[in-house]
């Protein structure tokens, strides 16, 4: 039987490890012609695990007696070894450890035979350790691409997506830059590749540009993009000849930068569309390195290999059907926002007098809510908001007056206590009434004339005193029906005016003021009588059942609460549910200060005047000291003075 070599030339040799003294002449001839290397060893600690060949471990009696707990020092000799005692003798001492797989025969040939299958067995067992290593290494592998994955389905931000691909690429593959391209439609309607970010550990810090470039084979990135085929580069300065394709040079002789080997992988997604081009360069023999000439990319770098080329391709599909998530989330958002838009603006044109005020509330909650990380009063301290909570707390915001667009229309823009139509019947009365008096007169004149009688003074008197009577009267209306607290003698004016009569056109008496118009008219303040004013509160619940309605994703599940209690108050007398200040999120208080702010300073509205700004803060200041209010968010608002951004711009522009 042949005798197997376990080095070809120019390979590792194996190496047989003994003792200082031992003796090994039987074993001259199988080691020169296996050639295996003699290497002496004075203690088992000196034993370290075999790199790249098999190792033989030949266990004699000086090794055994520099060698306390022999039979458990043993046991931590690498498993790569194979261990032979030189006689029964070391053998019987080293008994308790199975380790030792043989004894070596005294004879030269039987020897060799033991030696040569110790050799295999080190062979063997390096090889078994090498698939473990590398089983090791690809379950690593899948796990580290399962994370990513996850990682990736889960990043809603289209930039911190793009961000992650490219870090967890050059992660896995050890290259030193890489860039990003995405596939979109120019404005002539062709499609084009926009290179979108790009990473250089050589080179940190380089200021970003955006471009694009057109969609064919030119470049390698449009190669890629275009025939979906992967692209594996080892010099890229040497391209194969008559490919279509090149490397354009600009950065590396801007920069000093040396492009080596690349990975060009396309992101094709679950419907077989390229979205984009993911790009690796420059694969490193040690993460560290820096590619800043030829010499440091011969030095450094490294071709990228099978294994690369499956896990990237591996991560490039995930890439892709993430990026596909991430554009069609960003659609909805889109969409969503038009919708609230169009909420918004149906409120403004039912009522154009209060036109921005809800884009002003929201801009004065989130305000309030960054503020409050800023400038946080104790209660508040450590208040931290993420981006997607004040995007709810915006969207609430926004919402908040919705239930309006179920509000009548003569009650939601109502400026005066009568209602328009009682209005116009009582100033046609007036000018009845006028008119009748006009006719009484004029008719008493004429009768005196015809029995010959000369008017009188008391005739013109008397009905000068009418008319006077008459105008007072409409005073008397004019000033109550403004939207104004009623005074106790304009009050008792309207009574007396409602016992006045004046006779009909069937000589029936019609009283000056009815009592449907004195109902109206005696409103205690502002414009709103009671049945009114339940209507107008009416939008709190009305905006609720329509955004309880809407199927909110997990991040603005809360839209309809936090917009449900703005007419609250922290000591229940509120509406529409009288709850106390426990039950009112932090975001609804916020809300309610801002609301009641702008209500308070917004441009004059039929119905009521805007107040200076400093009024209206010494109205939420005492509202606050009543227990309506949350004072620490009316002190936080005064304070940090965020309430002048919704002063100094003209929203109705917006």
């Amino acid at each position: 039987m042949s005798s197997p070599r376990f080095a070809a030339r120019g390979e590792a040799r194996p190496a047989l490890l003994h003792g200082p003294g031992a003796d090994l002449s039987r074993l001259d001839a199988v080691l020169a012609a296996d050639g295996i290397e003699r290497r002496p060893v004075r203690s088992l600690a000196e034993i370290a695990i075999p790199e790249s060949a098999p190792a033989v471990l030949l266990l004699d009696d000086a090794l055994a007696d520099a060698t306390p707990e022999l039979a458990d020092t043993l046991r931590h000799v690498p498993e790569a070894v194979t261990i032979v005692a030189a006689s029964p003798a070391v053998e019987r001492r080293a008994r308790g450890c199975e380790r030792v797989v043989a004894v070596l025969p005294k004879d030269a040939e039987p020897a060799a035979a033991t030696l040569r299958t110790a050799f295999r067995l080190s062979a063997a067992r390096m090889g078994a350790s090498r698939l473990e290593a590398e089983l090791a290494r690809t379950r690593g592998e899948l796990r580290e691409l399962t994370a990513v994955g996850m990682a990736l389905m889960t990043e809603r931000d289209p930039d911190r997506l793009l961000e992650k691909i490219v870090a967890k690429a050059r992660q896995l593959t050890r290259s030193d830059a890489g860039s990003l391209y995405l596939v979109e439609q120019g404005d002539d309607g062709a499609a084009r590749l926009r290179f979108a970010l790009a990473h250089n550990d050589t080179i940190p810090g380089l200021p970003f540009a955006t471009f694009t470039l057109p969609l064919d084979t030119t470049s390698l990135a449009g190669y890629a993009a275009v025939t979906g085929e992967t692209l594996r580069v080892d010099d890229a300065y040497a391209l194969p000849a008559g490919a279509p394709y090149a490397l354009n040079r600009s950065f590396d002789q801007r920069t000093g930068y040396r492009t080596k080997s690349m990975l060009v992988v396309p992101m094709i997604d679950h419907t077989g569309a390229t979205v984009g081009v993911l790009q690796l360069i420059n694969r490193k023999e040690i993460a560290a390195a820096r590619i800043t000439d030829e010499d440091d990319a011969a030095r450094w770098v490294l071709p990228y290999t099978d294994r690369e080329l499956v896990l990237v391709q591996a991560l490039a599909g995930q890439a892709a059907v993430s990026i596909e998530n991430s554009l069609l989330y960003r659609q909805i958002e889109r969409i969503f926002e038009s919708f609230v838009k169009a909420a918004v603006t149906a409120v403004d044109q039912r009522d154009p007098t209060t036109s921005g005020h809800s884009v002003r509330v929201a801009t004065l909650t989130c305000d309030l809510a960054e503020g409050l990380e800023r400038h946080a009063p104790p209660p508040y301290r450590g208040i931290r908001f993420t981006p997607e909570q004040m995007r709810e707390l915006r969207y609430a915001a926004l919402l908040h007056d919705f239930g309006k667009v179920g509000v009548r229309e003569e009650v939601l823009v109502k400026a005066k206590k009568l209602p328009p139509l009682l209005h116009e019947r009582v100033l046609a009365r007036f000018d009845l009434i006028r008119r009748t008096l006009e006719a009484e007169f004029h008719r008493e004149r004429a009768d005196l004339l015809e029995r010959g009688l000369r008017p009188g003074a008391e005739l013109q008197a008397g009905f000068r005193a009418k008319l006077d009577e008459l105008e007072r009267v409409r005073a008397v209306v004019m000033a109550s029906n403004e939207p104004t607290i009623l005074p106790e003698r304009v009050a008792a004016a309207l009574d007396e005016a409602g016992r006045l009569t004046f006779r009909g056109p069937d000589d029936r008496p019609v009283p000056y003021v009815t009592e449907e118009e004195l109902r109206y008219l005696h409103i205690p303040k502002g414009t709103l009588d009671e049945e009114e004013r339940r209507e107008i509160e009416s939008h709190v619940e009305q905006t609720y059942r329509f955004l309880v309605q809407i199927p909110w994703t997990g991040d603005l599940r809360n839209v309809a609460e936090i917009a449900y209690g703005h007419h609250e108050k922290l000591n229940g007398c509120g509406y529409p549910r009288g709850v106390t200040g426990r039950d009112i999120p932090l975001q609804t208080r916020m809300m309610t200060v801002a609301d009641i702010f702008d209500a308070l300073t917004a441009s004059d509205r039929p119905y009521k005047r805007a107040i200076p700004p400093e009024r209206a803060l010494d109205i939420l200041t005492a509202e606050a000291r009543e227990g309506l209010l949350d004072a620490a968010i009316v002190q936080m608002l005064i304070e940090s003075g965020v309430y002048r951004k919704v002063l100094e711009v003209d929203w109705k522009e917006l």
